[in-house]
């Protein structure tokens, strides 16, 4: 009875201390918000952790949220603030395979992003479309409210969407990246850049020659003017003749998300969906349009 007594009053004292050590990863509400997908791609499983809200059903936004290189699809997740910003939308983390980064990775052993169209067969790519599919398959995605975002290798993973699925994206905003392909390879798209000053990786003078890109490449005034602030954060934007501005945010920080960042990428977004597809004409419509108002290409 003695030694019944002594077992008894062992457990009661550790349950507590139990309960204290077990911190789990991920907060509770972050955690409950996200479902882990996965699919197979060329014979290679790939995953992401998926938010999917309840109003689903109905045409909804669709933000594709890149990790940056070392980073993970569970940590983007807790750090972007995104679920927190914009709860309404499906928003997509990605995780990324061992992948070759001349900068921070030679070997590459840590996980991230192709780096340039045709790198590592275009697994990335591939994995985007597989993840895009399956999102129109599963959910009403609003294809007029498609983004892109994303940290460092990301940031520049967006800028590459740019260029290789352009006609997919309503905006992206790329945070603590670079591109530094030509303007021509580039169809007009709304941009809003996040860059510190301070950034010992992506050095700030690379980040401005990709502003100027992103200007040219969508017809952007050069002088800027404000746009929004969050907090310590300050934006302009660069007002364009093709509908599609650039927004910088720029800060004194590193190679950081600043606290912020994401309630303005959502404001972007929010600002910006893809025009709707005019529909053709109907064979009766073109039979009885008069000759003299039809247009006759030349």
């Amino acid at each position: 009875m003695r030694i019944l007594s002594l077992i008894l009053a062992i457990s009661f004292i550790s349950l507590p201390i139990h309960a204290q050590e077990k911190t789990p990863e991920v907060p509770a509400k972050t955690a409950e918000a996200f479902v882990k997908q996965k699919w197979t791609v060329e014979g290679v499983e790939r995953t992401a952790l998926v938010h999917v809200p309840a109003n689903a059903t109905a045409n909804t936004p669709l933000v594709f949220c890149w990790h940056g290189h070392g980073g993970t699809a569970n940590q983007a997740s807790r750090a972007s603030g995104m679920l927190q910003a914009w709860p309404e939308a499906i928003l997509v983390f990605p995780q990324g395979l061992p992948t070759v980064s001349q900068l921070v990775d030679p070997e590459g052993k840590k996980s991230g992003w192709q780096t340039a169209v045709g790198n590592n067969d275009d697994r990335d790519f591939k994995f985007f479309d597989a993840m895009l599919a399956s999102m129109h398959k599963e959910y009403k995605v609003d294809d007029q409210r498609i983004y892109s975002t994303g940290h460092s290798n990301g940031g520049f993973f967006s800028y590459l969407l740019w260029q290789a699925r352009g006609a997919t994206f309503a905006a992206i905003a790329p945070v603590a990246g670079a591109y530094r392909k030509p303007a021509s390879d580039l169809v007009p798209m709304p941009v809003l850049h996040v860059a510190g000053t301070n950034d010992p990786l992506v050095k700030f003078s690379n980040q401005e020659a990709t502003f100027a890109i992103v200007r040219k490449a969508n017809d952007c005034s050069d002088e800027g003017k404000p746009w929004a602030k969050e907090g310590d954060l300050t934006a302009t934007i660069y007002e364009s003749t093709k509908g599609a501005p650039l927004v910088t945010v720029i800060h004194d920080g590193g190679h950081s998300n600043p606290k912020g960042a994401a309630v303005l990428i959502v404001r972007f977004f929010k600002e910006h969906a893809k025009p709707a597809a005019k529909a053709e004409p109907s064979t009766d419509e073109k039979q009885t349009t008069p000759k003299s108002e039809q247009k006759v290409s030349p």
